[in-house]
């Protein structure tokens, strides 16, 4: 019988307001050394890639060894996931091995199928529908620049409506941020959760990338073809001509804006050298983030109540 008490992760969704703000506060403090000890001492994760990660990976393995688990490699090439074994097996599966299982994939469909047969937690580690452990490093790093302000940061989103752009709007209905969406005719996010989104907070969308960013102090973007996409980069390329994050149109967002990316990035395509190595960039801080959120978030779902706190 499943445990239906237990907590997934499978979009920002399934946090709270509160639960949200606590998870990016407690990761603030594992960042800085006011929160140590192995309280997952014991505890396993199983990690499935069946998309390439560097970010992904070593966040979750580096943060559960820090908090005194400890994280197994899972692959298509390295497990029989590579060989046809339905999600419905794996899960049951790894539910009598594990703690936790984090997965890495295609489709927003394998996560929650994952999720409804495994009676251990379940984390989104990327779909091609969200990548909510990215936003949580992202709003960590908003939290640093802005302090308590952070909360209600103007956000602009440059590029595609992507699974980063699908994250950043659920961070926005949650939070209730005013999120710009500049995107060029066809590569627009799901209607539908603009539309809910916009029941919570402001949400525009828009073709010109400088309207998007006036006044933002957060820009923000990805590459233009993701992972599987490789066969769509120069059609993407034609279609996002006008949508490189420069100089110029950082210069038109607030006077204490910052510029984030999910890594990796194309200088010269979505964004300049001059931009991503500059002052505006806060992009390694960023990166650095994904470990401490990821503690963060492990903890919220893996640590017993008695050292959750």
């Amino acid at each position: 019988m499943l445990d239906r008490s237990k907590r997934d992760f499978l979009t920002l969704r399934d946090l709270s307001r509160s639960e949200l703000v606590a998870l990016i506060q407690r990761a603030g403090r594992l960042k800085r050394g006011e929160e140590s000890g192995t309280p997952l001492n014991g505890a396993s994760l199983a990690m499935i890639f069946r998309k390439s990660s560097t970010r992904t990976r070593v966040s979750f393995e580096v943060g559960m060894a820090q908090l005194g688990g400890h994280a197994v490699f899972l692959s298509d090439t390295t497990s029989q996931m590579g060989r046809g074994e339905s999600v419905h097996d794996t899960a049951h599966v790894l539910s009598g091995y594990v703690d936790g299982i984090m997965i890495r994939t295609f489709a927003q469909e394998e996560v929650e199928e994952l999720a409804r047969h495994a009676s251990v937690p379940v984390i989104n580690g990327l779909t091609d529908q969200y990548h909510p452990c990215q936003l949580l490093a992202d709003l960590q790093t908003m939290a640093e620049a802005f302090g308590d302000a952070w909360t209600s940061a103007p956000v602009a989103w440059i590029g595609d409506g992507n699974n980063m752009a699908h994250s950043w709007i659920n961070a926005a209905a949650i939070l209730g941020f005013e999120l710009r969406l500049a995107c060029p005719a066809g590569y627009d996010p799901d209607p539908e959760l603009v539309a809910r989104a916009r029941s919570a907070t402001t949400v525009v969308t828009t073709r010109d990338p400088a309207e998007a960013v006036a006044g933002a102090r957060v820009v923000t973007t990805d590459v233009w073809a993701s992972m599987g996409q490789e066969g769509e980069a120069a059609a993407r390329e034609e279609a996002f001509a006008g949508f490189c994050v420069d100089e110029a149109l950082m210069s038109r967002a607030a006077d204490d804006a910052i510029f984030l990316h999910c890594l990796p990035a194309h200088r010269g395509e979505e964004v300049t050298a001059g931009v991503i190595d500059g002052r505006w960039s806060r992009v390694f801080d960023e990166a650095e983030n994904r470990l401490h959120a990821q503690k963060a978030l492990m903890l919220h779902l893996l640590a017993p109540p008695s050292r959750n706190r």
